[in-house]
């Protein structure tokens, strides 16, 4: 895969400075404010807020999350931007953008740099409470925490600042058309395909894993809501012991499926960037996210009946 190389020049001494002035704090600082951005925690909120406090808020932020996660690679894959420290030798990587066990200077392991997926990702999560959360606490930290995460990813020489404002930008924008349309649309299903089939068009030109495992996780995500409705309709709860079992279920069905749906290939296949790999990937996700969803909420009903028939 090769790369584009563009920047302003003030970005990279905006870099170089703030690495001089953190030195090797800030591996340990950008690595803490990176975590704020990575999936595992958006999918931790999604999942509270869906298997636990609000099921329909958690179907207008999932729909939020995954249409910013697919668009991001999406943009990606035209600009094809490569990391700052591939630019720049001043410029150091503290820490590897993507997979930590692969060459940091490995273009198809490590992704390209435009716009920042953890900028987005943050701003898409964070800035959708402030909408149905009026207090200040949630608009305090719509803005702060993204800024940081996208602060963290400069400071680590993984993105350009340019990445991260577009990250943001992205982020903020796609929350809120999300937000928007979900109030005025009044057939969800139609909006969800039209979404699909919008995203769809990265299949004849992306060349990345994190396009393909975004569009089967929006795949599983927008058929799992309407399987839910119609043959689910899992309560949610408040309770704190509850609310802890079912995430730790999620996160254990999640690492079992995982898995389970990978034995069948080899590790060779699964990353030799051809499209049959990528669709296999696609796939994977899309069943995953399907059962987590749609069909993992049955236990909640189960043990709800088991329960009050006790009672």
């Amino acid at each position: 895969m090769d790369g584009n190389t563009f920047y302003f020049e003030i970005e990279q001494q905006i870099m170089i400075w703030l690495q001089s002035v953190f030195g090797d704090a800030g591996l340990y600082i950008g690595t803490f404010f990176s975590q704020f951005g990575e999936l595992v925690i958006m999918i931790c909120i999604i999942g509270f807020v869906y298997w636990c406090y609000d099921k329909d808020m958690g179907k207008q932020l999932g729909v939020a999350i995954v249409t910013a996660v697919c668009l991001n690679p999406l943009v990606k894959n035209i600009a094809l931007r490569t990391r700052p420290y591939m630019d720049n030798g001043s410029i150091k990587c503290l820490r590897a953008p993507t997979d930590a066990n692969e060459d940091v200077l490995n273009i198809a392991a490590q992704g390209y740099s435009f716009p920042s997926g953890h900028a987005t990702h943050s701003a898409s999560v964070f800035g959708f409470f402030p909408f149905k959360f009026k207090h200040k606490f949630f608009l305090v930290c719509a803005i702060v925490i993204p800024f940081l995460v996208g602060l963290s990813r400069v400071m680590l020489g993984v993105h350009y600042p340019t990445d991260v404002i577009c990250g943001w930008i992205m982020g903020y924008g796609v929350t809120f058309l999300i937000v928007f349309l979900q109030k005025r649309v009044k057939r969800k299903w139609l909006m969800h395909l039209i979404i699909f089939v919008l995203c769809s068009v990265g299949i004849f030109y992306c060349k990345s894993e994190d396009y393909f495992t975004a569009i089967g996780v929006m795949a599983g995500v927008f058929l799992a809501f309407p399987f839910e409705e119609r043959f689910v309709k899992f309560e949610n709860t408040r309770k704190p012991l509850f609310c802890v079992l079912r995430l730790a279920g999620g996160g254990i069905g999640f690492a079992i499926l995982d898995w389970l749906f990978k034995l069948p290939f080899t590790h060779e296949f699964l990353h030799n960037g051809t499209l049959v790999s990528f669709l296999v990937r696609s796939a994977r996700y899309f069943i995953v996210v399907f059962l987590l969803i749609g069909v993992y909420p049955m236990i909640f009903k189960y043990i709800e009946g088991t329960k009050k028939a006790k009672k």
